[in-house]
């Protein structure tokens, strides 16, 4: 459902691009898939990286206002039970009062794939949707093939030095504490997230995030005093009516000065 409804926003985007740029696909993003080695868990480590054409970009998980989240199918795999996407640290961008987060150039996604059987070879079998923008964002649908064997059990520096690029944790950042306000609106919840971090740079951005993405998050509002970073949000689920919370759930990323904080979770 997730993946129909983006990809119909996607080809209402592709409406005001010019015919001859559908013919460009190729050229705009190139996948390639690293298939990596399996380890002794019998989790296996590989990584999917996509070439950019020169000035255009693509998109972080939570893009901002300015963009559309890369969505992933691996359903049509085989001997397959679970991957897990890891993000890499993204830019921030700003253009015309709109804020974007994402990529340009190449990015490269590390994958944790978990087979079903650990001892057999794993089909991966990809299909994964995403938005492609230069002055205007047209929709890509990369699909990726590839074996991963049982066999494979040299790391690849390659798909190492993806593992490595990826937003500090809390306690790698020295944040000392996370604290949390909530208070109920009128159609949902007002959250103020209070850190304790040194500052990262003169600007810094914050994005909240839910498991559940039906519900609608306002771009943070970031204020700084001293050692303690706020961010404030509005949270609206479809109800447009207040919402019992877990403050567990409660995703917090910091940018700043190309660098990135992953904050899970607060008090």
């Amino acid at each position: 459902m997730r993946k129909n409804v983006i990809f119909a926003a996607l080809g209402a985007m592709m409406l005001t691009a010019p015919a001859a740029w559908a013919d460009l696909h190729d050229q705009i993003a190139v996948p390639e898939l690293m298939s990596g080695w399996r380890g002794e868990d019998g989790l296996h480590h590989a990584a999917l990286a996509i070439d950019l054409a020169p000035g255009w970009k693509t998109y972080w998980r939570r893009p901002g206002e300015g963009g559309i989240p890369p969505v992933f199918d691996w359903s049509a795999s085989k001997n397959l039970q679970s991957v897990t996407v890891g993000f890499p640290v993204p830019n921030v961008y700003e253009l015309n009062g709109m804020r974007s987060i994402g990529y340009t150039d190449r990015v490269v996604f590390p994958l944790s794939v978990r087979p079903e059987a650990g001892d057999q070879d794993i089909t991966l079998n990809g299909d994964l949707l995403i938005g492609v923008c230069e002055e205007i964002c047209i929709p890509m649908e990369l699909r990726i093939h590839a074996t991963l064997s049982a066999d494979a059990r040299t790391p690849s520096s390659a798909v190492q030095v993806a593992m490595e690029d990826h937003p500090m944790n809390a306690a790698e950042a020295g944040v000392s504490a996370v604290d949390c306000e909530i208070v109920p609106i009128s159609d949902g919840l007002r959250l103020t997230a209070n850190i304790n971090v040194a500052a990262m740079a003169r600007n810094e951005v914050a994005v909240v995030e839910l498991p559940d993405h039906s519900i609608w998050i306002t771009d943070p509002i970031v204020t700084r005093s001293g050692q303690t970073l706020s961010a404030e949000v509005d949270m609206v689920p479809g109800t447009a009516q207040p919402f019992a919370l877990s403050r567990q759930d409660v995703r917090i990323t910091l940018f700043g000065g190309g660098r990135a904080i992953d904050i899970q979770g607060c008090g």
